[in-house]
C-alpha cells in the first residue's frame, strides 16, 4: 500500500486544537444559559444542554455518528449528524407527551454498540441505510431526553438544548474522524469505535440484567 501523503503542521494543529475548545464549549454552555435565561427557562435549557453529557452511553453513541459520518465521508459526514438530531427531537415529543416506547435503554446501548462496530469495522452501506440506522437509534435517545424534563422546566428550551448538546457531540466525533487523514489516525478512530461498541455492550448487559 502506497504511504499517505505527508499534511501539512498547521491542519493538524487545526483539529488538535478544536478538540479540547470544543469541549471547554461544550462544559460552558449550561452557564450561559443560565446568565441569559430565568427560572423554569434557564432550568429547560441548561437541564437540555447537560442531559447527553449526563450518562456515557448518550455520549458515546452521539461522538459515534460523527465518528461513522467521518469514516463514510460526505455527504453521509453531514447527512448522519443532520438526521440524527432531527429525528431525535421527535423521540424527544414521544417522551415528552408520555407516548410509550418500548425498549429505550436497551435501544440505547445497542446503539452505541452497532455504531462503535461500523467504525471500528470501517462498513460503508448505502447513505439511506446508513441514516436509517441512525435514524432509529435517534428515537429511542430522543425519548429518554423527552420523559426525563425537569419539573417546571420550559419543554421546548429543553428540547432546544438537548439538541444542541447533541449538535456538539457529533462535531466532536467527526473532529476526531478527521485524524483519518494522517498517518495512524485511521487506528486511533477504529481504537475509538472499539471502546464505543465496548461501552455500549456494558450498558447492554445492565440493561437487560
Amino acid at each position: 500500500m502506497a504511504p499517505l501523503p505527508s499534511r501539512p503542521l498547521h491542519r493538524r494543529s487545526t483539529v488538535s486544537a478544536a478538540v479540547p475548545g470544543l469541549m471547554a464549549a461544550m462544559a460552558l454552555l449550561p452557564q450561559a444559559a443560565q446568565a441569559h435565561v430565568e427560572g423554569g427557562q434557564a432550568g429547560g435549557l441548561a437541564a437540555g444542554l447537560l442531559h447527553p453529557l449526563s450518562g456515557a452511553d448518550h455520549m458515546v453513541a452521539m461522538v459515534a455518528v460523527g465518528l461513522w459520518g467521518a469514516v463514510l465521508g460526505p455527504p453521509a459526514l453531514w447527512v448522519l449528524p443532520v438526521a440524527f438530531p432531527l429525528v431525535m427531537a421527535f423521540g424527544g415529543l414521544l417522551g415528552l407527551l408520555g407516548v410509550p416506547v418500548p425498549g429505550v435503554e436497551v435501544g440505547i446501548a445497542v446503539s452505541g454498540v452497532v455504531m462503535g462496530l461500523m467504525v471500528l469495522l470501517e462498513q460503508r452501506p448505502p447513505l439511506w441505510l446508513a441514516a436509517a440506522i441512525v435514524a432509529v437509534f435517534a428515537v429511542f435517545h430522543g425519548h429518554a431526553h423527552g420523559t426525563e424534563l425537569p419539573a417546571g422546566g420550559d419543554a421546548l428550551l429543553y428540547s432546544l438544548g438537548f439538541v444542541v448538546a447533541t449538535g456538539l457531540l457529533h462535531l466532536l466525533g467527526i473532529l476526531l474522524g478527521e485524524l483519518r487523514r494522517w498517518p495512524g489516525g485511521r487506528r486511533v478512530v477504529q481504537a475509538a469505535g472499539a471502546g464505543v461498541a465496548l461501552t455500549g455492550l456494558l450498558f447492554l448487559v445492565r440493561a437487560v440484567a
